[in-house]
């Protein structure tokens, strides 16, 4: 493992791989590590994405199932979490007013970064059924 992580390093300053690159290889070279009995287990690694993916079957006669696969870095949610505290009221009520219009019940003015932090640490692997057969969407943190 330590030589893997070291090649990826070399490459890495090499100029052969970006840092996103390496960074991804790294990750998987950890998940890939077995767990040597009795070892104490790592705490788990902060999440850096929130991914939604929802397959579906396509009942348009078209060309098959549907897919879509979103992945939202988690430090974009915080910042925006954060910016709504930097919201005027009046902004606040004239925004919450347009998502109640919309069907979305949510209240700027109660959002607290904290809030985000406790669904991303409760977050795991959601299953959502949704109400059409055959689809099925997924939430989830990487």
């Amino acid at each position: 493992m330590k030589e893997q992580r070291r090649q990826v390093l070399e490459m890495l300053a090499d100029g052969k791989l970006t840092a996103d690159e390496a960074e991804r290889l790294i990750e998987a070279l950890e998940r890939e590590r077995p767990e040597a009995p009795g070892a104490p287990s790592r705490p788990k690694a902060r999440p850096k994405y929130l991914r939604v993916v929802m397959d579906a079957e396509d009942g348009t006669g078209g060309d098959g199932a549907s897919r879509m696969n979103i992945r939202i870095p988690l430090q974009l949610l915080r910042a925006g979490v954060r910016l709504t505290a930097l919201l005027p009221p009046a902004a606040v009520t004239k925004v919450n007013a347009e998502l109640d219009k919309a069907g979305v019940p949510i209240d700027l003015a109660e959002l607290k970064p904290q809030h985000l932090e406790d669904l991303i640490e409760h977050l795991d692997d959601m299953v959502i059924d949704l109400d059409e057969p055959g689809s099925q969407m997924r939430v989830y943190c990487e």
